[in-house]
């Protein structure tokens, strides 16, 4: 730094942009420690003047200043902080993951639905990790498998419409016509082809009013890889894996030892230390939810993992695929009740929760705040940011949507296509917690006092 006075505004924005950078949490201490001795020091030197500038003792030595009683709490204060290389900041990832920042718990979760895929392609390595830097909580996938029992993150039963495979004549005779959930599909079914075949098709954009450039770029990944791209994240990243279409995939592919779909779905959790209810502290380390729209199979798995389920809730007119039930069945006060010894919320699609007509929403439901009596989270689906997909009621604006539902709906948790907006939405409308309140102002304290000395370069 050069010669002369140290500005305020210099100090507070070299303190702000590191303590506020989530890739130097570890500098932190060293940042602190130095920041609190050589404050202190300077409030000493300054403490005691130079020999030359005092009047002299008549017995040789000049007498050494006595410290202003005003000083005494200020060093203090800085001793503790800087001998704690505590950071000002909250930090609580201290507690919970080793150097990693923690995940958000204090407002509504944002839950990147299948990866940032309103910008890439759904479900590739490139869409979630798009997301995590748009910061995401948590990232979202469907599971399926591979006809040789291989779990993978991708959301259709068939390859149609989201990769290439019109494009491979050596998988032309795969085409099939299967039953799914009561009704017959043809196409090219993930349970036709193996991981190595899966590897070797490109996934494109689904819809073609969406960025088209990265099409043919990423190929399917695995369940496993998944995962690892969450585990690898500079911070904490949740991820909220799906069992997909458990009672076609148990009909196609079968797995030694008996096992079934949801037994490879939960080993596959185990295995890579994914366990604990929710808020737990190891739940907090490698945070969670189980989602399906199989009842059945979410109690099947509740005998494996205590990790938290959410029910997913479809159309008012399609019953479970597993056990026929109706949506009013399973929206019942009964049936939440019953449900509830095994989830912890439920994720219906938005327009069941407020009615819509001529694209209009209408009186909301009461199903939220039964689930809420319940001691349910709800967190809903699916939220576009493209004005097709947004009621008239919100001017074509994603973030009065977003209003909408986080604050008057009340809603715990949003799946959106486009993790960045509601990012963006949440940090600039969601107060400073607490702690970092107390933080600045403790900050422009500590700066101030500072400032009343001429801090000169120390040669």
């Amino acid at each position: 730094m050069a010669d002369g006075v140290i500005s305020v505004e210099k100090i507070k924005a070299f303190w702000h942009s590191q303590v506020h950078d989530p890739d130097k949490w570890d500098l932190n201490k060293k940042l602190l420690r130095a920041v609190g001795l050589f404050a202190g020091s300077i409030v000493l030197m300054r403490q005691y003047e130079q020999p030359t500038k005092r009047k002299a003792h008549k017995g040789g030595a000049p007498p050494m200043a006595s410290p202003s009683r005003s000083v005494f709490p200020f060093i203090f204060m800085l001793f503790l902080v800087g001998c704690s290389a505590r950071s000002l900041y909250p930090l609580p990832s201290r507690r919970h993951n080793g150097n990693r920042q923690p995940l958000q718990t204090f407002r509504p979760y944002n839950i990147a639905h299948r990866g940032s895929n309103g910008e890439i392609p759904e479900e590739t390595t490139a869409a979630y990790k798009k997301a995590i830097e748009e910061g995401t909580d948590f990232i979202e996938t469907d599971i399926l498998a591979s006809k040789d029992g291989v779990l993978i993150s991708f959301h259709d039963v068939i390859l149609d419409d989201t990769t290439d495979i019109d494009e491979h004549p050596e998988f032309i005779d795969r085409k099939r016509t299967y039953e799914v959930q009561g009704l017959n599909r043809t196409g090219y079914f993930t349970v036709d082809f193996t991981l190595k075949e899966l590897k070797s098709l490109r996934v494109k954009q689904r819809y073609p009013f969406r960025d088209q450039q990265y099409n043919g770029k990423f190929s399917i990944i695995t369940f496993e890889e998944f995962i690892s791209i969450a585990l690898d994240a500079n911070r904490v990243v949740g991820i909220y894996p799906e069992m997909k279409n458990p009672v076609f995939i148990n009909q196609r592919v079968k797995w030694s030892g008996g096992k079934k779909f949801e037994d490879k779905f939960v080993e596959t959790l185990k295995k890579y230390g994914y366990r604990g209810s929710y808020m737990s502290e190891q739940w907090l380390k490698r945070p969670a939810f189980i989602q399906s729209f199989a009842p059945t199979s979410l109690i099947h798995v509740s005998n494996q993992t205590d990790l938290p389920k959410i029910l997913l809730i479809d159309d008012t007119t399609t019953p479970t695929q597993d056990t026929n039930q109706s949506y009013w069945e399973i929206t019942s006060d009964k049936y939440l009740d019953f449900i509830k010894e095994y989830i912890v919320g439920i994720g219906p699609w938005k327009d069941t929760l407020v009615t819509a007509s001529n694209n209009y929403l209408r009186k909301p439901t009461d199903l939220v705040a039964r689930a809420h009596a319940h001691n349910l989270q709800v967190h809903p689906y699916t939220f576009r940011n493209e004005n097709q997909f947004i009621h008239f009621n919100f001017s074509q604006d994603p973030y009065r949507e977003f209003d909408y539902w986080l604050n008057e709906i009340g809603v715990d948790g949003l799946f959106t296509d486009f993790t960045g907006s509601l990012h963006q939405f949440q940090e600039w409308t969601s107060p400073l917690s607490t702690g970092e309140r107390d933080a600045n102002r403790l900050l422009d304290k500590i700066v101030f006092m500072i400032s009343k000395f001429k801090l000169k370069k120390l040669v």
